[in-house]
């Protein structure tokens, strides 16, 4: 499995953090690294670039890093590792809670941070790799999901999935361990814009979660994220 090739975007105001992050990472092997030290450039730079993966600092002149991230999770749904001299719990939560994928506290090794986006990656990789096996089954120790037949199995029964809540399903999957805002969702999903989604995009999710969660009402596989969106959790 090849993820050397992968897009690597990373965002810091902090030029030598720049240079030695970016070293680092093509020692071990990521031959498409580019960096940026301007916080609100960064933005557009991202929507040009489509990486793979953004490493990106909080604390940033004119705009913040959990800002940054508002902006980008509107088009971009890569995983997202924030890089912080904050240590504070609040701190870690806030930039997970708002569509970050992982932390890493200042000071810190650059090889962790590469060891962390391989893994990111990897996880992505495996995770494609299970939808583009012929017979498209997904499995679970919970349930199994036959995304050639339609269905889910769970507890012995099966669970027959509409042709929305297969797609939606299957975008989920796709992007699990992401938080995908409901905006998200509905572009790719429904195809449209958000505008008069909200109650669909509900309905849809507590169906998915009757056929597929052990307990719907206290779900671990589809996390709400409050005021953001909606996560599958591998």
């Amino acid at each position: 499995m090849d993820i050397t090739n992968n897009k690597i975007l990373i965002i810091d105001d902090e030029d030598a953090l720049l240079i030695l992050l970016t070293a680092v990472l093509r020692k071990e092997g990521f031959t498409n690294v580019k960096s940026i030290n301007d916080s609100v450039n960064s933005i557009h730079l991202c929507r040009t670039y489509k990486p793979d993966l953004i490493l990106l600092d909080i604390m940033m002149p004119n705009l913040d890093g959990f800002s940054v991230l508002k902006e980008i999770r509107k088009f971009c749904m890569c995983p997202i590792i924030f890089l912080s001299a904050k240590s504070e719990e609040i701190d870690k939560l806030l930039g997970l809670g708002i569509g970050g994928d992982d932390y890493v506290t200042k000071p810190f090794s650059p090889k962790e941070v590469a060891f962390r986006i391989k893994a990111h990656l990897r996880r992505i990789e495996l995770t494609k790799q299970s939808f583009m096996k012929e017979d498209y089954i997904f499995e679970t120790k919970d349930f199994k999901v036959d995304l050639k037949k339609g269905e889910i199995e769970k507890d012995g029964e099966i669970y027959l999935l509409r042709a929305k809540e297969l797609k939606l399903l299957k975008f989920l999957i796709q992007n699990s361990n992401i938080i995908l805002s409901k905006e998200q969702i509905v572009q790719g999903v429904w195809e449209d814009t958000f505008t008069g989604y909200d109650n669909t995009i509900m309905v849809h999710i507590r169906k998915l979660r009757e056929k597929l969660e052990i307990l719907p009402s206290n779900p671990k596989y589809i996390i709400t994220v409050k005021g953001v969106g909606y996560k599958f959790i591998l």
